[in-house]
């Protein structure tokens, strides 16, 4: 199962096949991270907390 290279929290394999360019396998950045986000195709500190 892959795994979120920020928080190390494990994400579906449907999530990552999405949110993962092609030939990654582990997404730079899923839900559960607090500090980050996605913003297009880059990853940016979050602004305001993230309530999850």
């Amino acid at each position: 199962m892959p795994e979120c290279q920020n928080c190390g929290s494990f994400v579906t394999v449907a999530y990552a096949r999405v949110f993962t360019p092609t030939g990654v396998d582990e997404p730079r950045v899923c839900p559960a991270c607090e500090d980050l986000i996605r913003d297009g195709a880059e990853i940016r500190r979050a602004r305001s907390p993230r309530n999850n």
